[in-house]
């Protein structure tokens, strides 16, 4: 029996989604749970890597399990007795054989939050990473724009991404005001390993004056990360969604 689950996590305490040596995953923990709750060893796959501090309010995982003794819906109660206050099972259920979470997936939709004050909130800064006042939301969309479509984007991932292509596409890329807080968001086939962390500070600094469009432009031509932004901290990127 395959099940699915929807997982939310809090990563600032962990060592990014899959399993490693050098520290805890949240990966990890979850297997550890479902191992504890079956009594078999399990292999969990989720929908795609998200880096150390990397939040997620909408991850999304798969294993196949002997036992059919535990109703699918139950899991996520279940597992949830089992996991940290960080990391929980937002629902359970049976999914086809054939059902693979990382391959299977058709879009996601990361967030990432900035906010704009003279000095550090720091009821804002676990989430979020701080801009200077006056950030120009028309600018930050212009940049934005540039993304939108299928394009190469190997000026805009780690060098040591690994991916077989750097083609992606973006579906959606937008900016908006919410909650006191500055929110972009992406929505693409797939993303590369920093990648919208980098997106994020180079539209940043296009939005700040630190780079033109015709900089921008020009790193989808060229293989020079140089052109573009810093990488933004990990804290402020959320995966909301994976859709199926």
């Amino acid at each position: 029996m395959k099940i699915k689950l929807t997982i939310t996590y809090d990563g600032t305490n962990y060592c990014g989604w899959q399993v490693q040596n050098n520290g805890i995953t949240v990966q990890q923990v979850i297997t550890e749970a479902i191992n504890k709750l079956t009594g078999e060893s399990v292999k969990l796959t989720g929908s795609g890597r998200t880096d150390a501090g990397v939040h997620a309010e909408g991850q999304v995982a798969s294993f196949s399990v002997q036992t059919e003794s535990i109703p699918p819906l139950n899991y996520a109660k279940a597992l949830n007795t089992l996991l940290p206050e960080d990391v929980k099972i937002i629902s359970s259920q049976k999914v086809s054989e054939d059902f693979d979470a990382r391959y299977s997936a058709k879009r996601k939709t990361y967030e990432y939050r900035l906010y704009e004050s003279s000095v550090i909130l720091p009821l804002k800064e676990r989430y979020a990473v701080r801009a200077e006042e006056g950030l120009n939301l028309e600018r930050l969309q212009t940049a934005l724009n540039e993304f939108v479509g299928e394009k190469d984007f190997k000026s805009f991932c780690a060098s040591k991404s690994g991916a077989k292509t750097t083609v992606r596409t973006i579906y959606r890329a937008k900016v908006k005001k919410e909650n006191g807080f500055i929110v972009i968001e992406f929505c693409g086939n797939g993303f590369l390993y920093n990648m919208v962390r980098i997106l994020c500070g180079t539209a940043l600094g296009y939005a700040q004056g630190k780079i033109t469009l015709e900089e921008i432009r020009k790193m989808f031509l060229e293989d020079n990360r140089s052109l573009g932004g810093k990488t933004l901290l990990a804290k402020g990127l959320t995966l909301k969604s994976v859709e199926y």
